[in-house]
């Protein structure tokens, strides 16, 4: 019996959606033909429906009958099939199995698996390893080295698994963990992950945790175990199954007990078919959808935004979502007998070979500002986790950190000018120019010129926002004062973020995560909604996300918001009219006022209703 239930499911499950389009059009034009009497058929054309449209339902709801007791819609609506053929009455009989395939067609286009992006992160974790042993340098694959190996690990290299550095000094690309873009400059005695990009010197380390204990695997796990966790929402014809195929029955059984007559008894079973019930959620999600894909956002799951309509907290990403992710020159200041436009030319000179994301921003902000190019510059030399020296216009220039400028004395006066900066979260170039302390450069990451009006609009809605972000504190006090977020959390791994998003909802909350980087798949998960930001954002934070914003406007989310709770308000309305509606024509088929054919017309009168009241969603604004 099991293997025959298999192959059956198979057999129904063969060509999906492009198969069941085809099964629709084919029922519908057979039903127009059967109505209007168009060929001259040996049959009613309406077979053709039923066979198509209504067989499917039949063994489906068998299936589930047999396998686990399980009474869902279909079973009602199989009732009506074969009462209505019974009878003799073949067009009511496809007109209510070609409107319940068409809510089911709706239901599959707007119900999508969800696609967690493992694989992606899998990809990310290193094959390699240079171990370092008595014979000499030995590559093997990641998962055999061993707590306490030495590992070499060269320029543009993933690091392989977690440990520390023992030897060398570079810059580490920690956005994988930290979402930051920003490299961090590391050296011997410093801590780094698995996962996290060298980007510029040689360095030697020890392993310390190495297989499933690494850094990468332990994201991969956290993303596992948080798309476990989120519960799918049920269809509600489904969850009244058992109640409505209860009531349809005795209603049909007393009405032919007392009557005697069967007409009466199938025309409540077809009326009492939830066609306008089933339709009721999908066609409002499907025009929802619509109308959200006009604005920018594309519609991963399909119950993303019944689920969005319940958020009472948002909680942000900082780097790449609230602010634009990228680093801009924000002050120019010189301490010296250069002009501030100088010390910017000779800053831009200095770092335009430079590959760090600093020394390219310098350059880019500068062209942008000026319009020039910057003056060509000679003996350019890259020193890791300091700055770069060179030669323009026949002077020495020094641009970096105070590691490069450590042999200058630093005025307490220029030490409390730039460390004011520094407190706000801001990155200071210093520049030496022969030898002489000429000036410095800030450069920090902006705010999104839409964020702070997005965030008001968010407090309007009755949503609390929330920032999450791997970036230090002072960092994140300050882009939350300039925002109006109150509650901050700062200095967020992964699995922070995931367990600050657990503990709300431990408290009741239901929460909205908005990110863009592959640190924030976890928490994208987790939330009860998760939109990641399709242009900035990593292909592994969209994969992890319910929603993703193609353009990056976050201003368009205070819109998104309320178009999921206008949604849920058109379905309940729909639901009240299609409930109310099937409930009165059973009152009038009881009396006999109406026949099956009739009262298919009339309640399938109420499906088109419900779908009308759900297209207007499609050009709903938020006032």
């Amino acid at each position: 019996m099991g293997k025959i239930i298999e192959k059956i499911e198979g057999i129904l499950e063969w060509g999906g959606i492009p198969k069941d389009i085809t099964c629709l059009v084919l029922g519908g034009i057979s039903l127009v033909i059967s109505i209007f009497d168009l060929l001259p058929l040996p049959f009613d054309a309406a077979w053709i429906a039923i066979i198509l449209c209504g067989l499917p339902i039949i063994m489906e709801a068998v299936i589930g009958l047999i396998t686990a007791f399980d009474i869902k819609a279909d079973v009602l609506v199989s009732l009506a099939l074969i009462a209505s053929v019974l009878i003799g009455e073949d067009f009511a009989a496809g007109e209510v199995a070609f409107i319940m395939q068409l809510g089911a067609l709706l239901e599959d286009l707007t119900v999508s698996k969800a696609r967690a992006g493992i694989e992606k992160l899998v990809h990310l974790t290193p094959q390699t390893a240079r171990v370092l042993t008595p014979e000499g340098e030995n590559i093997i694959p990641s998962e055999q080295v061993k707590i306490g190996d030495r590992i070499r690990v060269l320029p543009g290299e993933t690091i392989p698994v977690d440990g520390v550095i023992v030897s060398g000094q570079t810059s580490i690309n920690q956005a994988v963990m930290t979402g930051e873009s920003l490299p961090v400059d590391k050296a011997a005695g410093d801590d780094v992950s698995s996962g996290t990009v060298n980007q510029f010197g040689v360095f030697e380390m020890e392993a310390t945790k190495v297989g499933e204990d690494s850094s990468i695997q332990r994201m991969i796990r956290l993303v596992q175990s948080a798309d476990a966790e989120k519960a799918k929402i049920v269809g509600l014809a489904d969850r009244w199954a058992t109640w409505i195929v209860v009531i349809a029955l005795s209603a049909a059984a007393l009405t032919w007990f007392f009557t005697g007559e069967i007409i009466r008894a199938v025309t409540i079973l077809v009326v009492f078919c939830p066609c306008a019930l089933v339709l009721a959620t999908p066609t409002a999600i499907m025009a929802a959808i619509g109308n959200a894909t006009k604005h920018g956002f594309l519609v991963r799951q399909g119950d993303a935004l019944e689920r969005l309509a319940k958020v009472s907290k948002i909680t942000f990403d900082k780097t790449g979502t609230l602010t634009y992710g990228k680093p801009e020159v924000t002050v120019v200041s010189s301490i010296s007998g250069f002009t501030k436009e100088e010390i910017y030319a000779y800053a831009a000179a200095a770092e335009q070979f430079s590959e760090h994301p600093l020394g390219k921003a310098v350059v880019s902000c500068y062209r942008q500002k000026t319009g020039l190019l910057p003056e060509q510059a000679e003996k350019f030399t890259m020193i890791p986790s300091a700055g770069v020296t060179t030669v323009v216009n026949g002077k020495t220039v020094r641009a970096g950190n105070l590691k490069l400028l450590e042999d200058m004395t630093i005025s307490r006066t220029l030490a409390a000018a730039a460390g004011k900066y520094l407190l706000d979260g801001c990155t200071v170039i210093y520049l030496a120019i022969d030898d002489t302390l000429a000036g410095y450069i800030v450069l920090s990451d902006t705010v999104r010129q839409e964020s702070p009006e997005m965030i008001r609009r968010i407090h309007a809605l009755g949503v609390q926002p929330v920032l999450l972000t791997g970036d230090h504190q002072n960092a994140a006090d300050v882009i939350g004062k300039q925002l109006g977020i109150r509650e901050i959390h700062a200095n967020c791994l992964p699995e922070d973020k995931l367990n600050q998003i657990g503990a709300f909802q431990k408290l009741g909350n239901d929460v909205c995560m908005i990110g863009d980087g592959i640190n924030d798949a976890p928490a994208l998960k987790k939330a009860n909604v998760g939109i990641a930001m399709g242009g900035v954002g990593s292909d592994i934070a969209v994969d992890a996300a319910d929603i993703a914003l193609v353009d990056d406007e976050i201003k368009e989310l205070p819109h998104l918001l309320a178009l999921s709770k206008k949604m849920m308000k058109t379905i309940k309305l729909n639901l009240t009219f299609s409930m109310g509606l099937n409930f009165l024509a059973i009152a009038l088929a009881i009396t006999g006022l109406l026949g099956p054919v009739v009262g298919a017309l009339v309640h399938n009168a109420g499906s088109v209703v419900v779908i009308i009241n759900s297209a207007m969603l499609l050009r709903w604004k938020q006032s």
